[in-house]
């Protein structure tokens, strides 16, 4: 089923305000749009470093909204793991520390870590929305914006990769 005008206002609202808030952010060098022709997953990356993105993704027919780190190189991806590892916590955990960092009281939000079209690594948090119009909640939006936050807080130390 198709997005309805009013939906894609929606959506293009959302994504317009958090693309003009990290706009300026020294932690990033631009911001891309990677969309599904389909409407199904409208995601923009921001890059952090060489082959290193973090993203929000907005699943709209579902609804959900994920926040994400990435990298197609996947020793840099083995190399996390890692780190998670030697950190003595569970993915859970070190990304719940990030967020809470950022002011997000999550301890363990679940993370899912898997490869997608055979060619990024992802770390990624989905949050469900209870319906779309969710989006236009300044709640809503602070709260993914302290996920993608916490995001970065937990793997800013780790982006080189070494």
């Amino acid at each position: 089923m198709p997005l309805s005008d009013a939906q894609r206002q929606l959506v293009r609202g959302f994504r317009d305000a958090l693309e003009t808030a990290l706009a300026d952010d020294a932690r990033f060098r631009d911001a891309t749009r990677e969309d599904r022709p389909d409407e199904s997953t409208l995601a923009t990356r921001w890059q952090a470093a060489d082959r290193v993105w973090f993203e929000i993704a907005l699943r709209p027919l579902i609804p959900q909204v994920r926040v994400a780190v990435l990298t197609d190189d996947r020793w840099r991806s083995e190399d996390w793991e890692e780190k998670i590892e030697e950190s003595g916590d569970s993915m859970n955990e070190f990304i719940g520390m990030g967020m809470h960092d950022a002011g997000l009281d999550w301890e363990e939000p679940p993370v899912e870590h898997y490869r997608a079209d055979l060619k990024y690594f992802y770390f990624t948090t989905p949050l469900e929305l209870s319906r779309l119009d969710d989006l236009a909640d300044p709640a809503t939006r602070d709260r993914i914006r302290r996920m993608f936050d916490g995001y970065y807080n937990a793997f800013s130390e780790h982006l080189g990769g070494e």
